[in-house]
């Protein structure tokens, strides 16, 4: 832990599931985090307070990262609370599943502006204005790897993601920056719940030779690894945390 003393980072989508829990283990980590939310700020809140009891430093930031002034603006607050800044999750994400010859343009462009928008934005932010020695994670997503039907849009921003990571990883290695990805399978959260059947969610866990879903601090775990020490010689890297399932 001492490594991590007078250390700061930025959580995106802070405040709920696999953000929320990132969060918090880097709280514990004795980073001092700034909570991103678009709209949820009890929610960011409650992630705050959860940290301050357990002993930690947080303060909770709205920004939209699908909207271009939405990083650099909250990039400004969280150098404002801390004095500096080292590490950088881009966590924030939206999934809406569609076969691809089914899907509208709202939801392409909505997918595109947070899931590759954001992302590009804050590690252009994370190169520009972290400290050297600094940190950048991605979140991306294994169905890059397992290529369902109906995730053809998600994937796709994902797998952009993971192109992104791999070359701002030469760009920033000279500063000392490393850059990496964590790469969930199935996670038991809202993101991923939300219009899949109990059939549906069920054939998915059988599909993970662990025998079930991850947990957000399943997730968390990798990220707090990535942010760490033990992770000095890792750059340019997709650790995909998904149970085996691909």
């Amino acid at each position: 832990m001492s490594d991590q003393i007078n250390r700061a980072a930025i959580v995106t989508g802070g405040s709920k599931g696999i953000g929320a829990e990132i969060s918090k283990r880097l709280a514990s980590d004795g980073i001092a985090v700034a909570v991103n939310y678009a709209r949820g700020k009890d929610d960011a809140e409650a992630v705050v307070r959860a940290i301050e009891a357990a002993g930690g430093r947080a303060v909770a930031i709205q920004a939209d990262v699908g909207d271009p002034a939405g990083m650099p603006a909250l990039f400004d607050a969280a150098e404002k609370a801390f004095g500096g800044l080292d590490i950088l999750v881009n966590n924030a994400g939206v999934m809406k599943l569609a076969p691809i010859s089914e899907a509208d343009d709202a939801s392409f462009d909505s997918q595109v502006a947070i899931n590759i928008g954001g992302v590009f934005r804050g590690m252009r932010e994370g190169g520009r204005r972290l400290r050297e020695g600094g940190r950048i994670i991605n979140v991306s997503t294994s169905v890059v790897g397992l290529s369902l039907p109906a995730y053809g849009i998600y994937a796709a921003t994902k797998a952009a993601v993971e192109t992104l990571t791999r070359i701002q990883a030469k760009e920033l290695g000279p500063r000392g920056i490393r850059v990496n990805a964590a790469a969930p399978g199935p996670v038991e959260t809202e993101l991923f719940l939300t219009g899949k059947s109990e059939a549906l969610v069920e054939s998915m866990r059988k599909m993970i030779p662990l025998g079930r879903l991850g947990q957000p601090q399943d997730i968390a775990g990798v990220v707090s690894f990535l942010a760490g020490p033990d992770s000095a010689w890792v750059n340019g890297q997709v650790i995909r945390a998904n149970g085996g399932v691909v």
